[in-house]
């Protein structure tokens, strides 16, 4: 799939690890180190502009090296970036973690997973079709 890019960062652009990897690493794109405190959130720019085709969307998500090393997060996981948006691709980064953690520019800060997705259209009824699970909500299977 071709996908339009502007790159104002001055970094590569995004591209698969591995052959068989489902997200692209996003860099961050700063002319100054971010240090997050813990519990500090903070939206990180990547210098990309991108205009994905309709029906896709790109999904931005955690990278789990930072999450379990260094207690990483994303806010709003994953995020979604709309076929109609042409601002910049922000990251909302949070620090879960005890100690503050250093965001340099080029670090690879979160993936992005390009995904088709389908529009519905909502046909009311009065009642559902009965399922073994029911409205069986969290935990509602139990321990093992």
């Amino acid at each position: 799939m071709d996908i339009a890019i502007i790159n104002r960062s001055h970094h590569p652009l995004p591209s698969y690890a591995t052959p068989l990897s489902a997200g692209m690493d996003l860099r961050a794109n700063l002319d100054n180190p971010i240090v997050l405190a813990p519990m500090e959130r903070r939206l990180v720019p990547t210098g990309l502009y991108i205009a994905l085709p309709p029906g896709y969307e790109a999904q931005v998500r955690p990278r789990s090296g930072l999450a379990l090393k260094h207690g990483i997060g994303l806010l709003n996981s994953p995020g979604t970036i709309d076929a109609d948006y042409r601002g910049e691709v922000g990251v909302i980064l949070v620090n879960l973690s005890a100690e503050p953690f250093t965001i340099n520019d080029g670090d690879r800060i979160a993936q992005m997973v390009v995904a088709a997705h389908e529009h519905v259209a909502w046909r009311p009824v009065e009642s559902l079709d009965e399922t073994e699970r029911g409205a069986g909500g969290f935990g509602h299977t139990g321990k093992e």
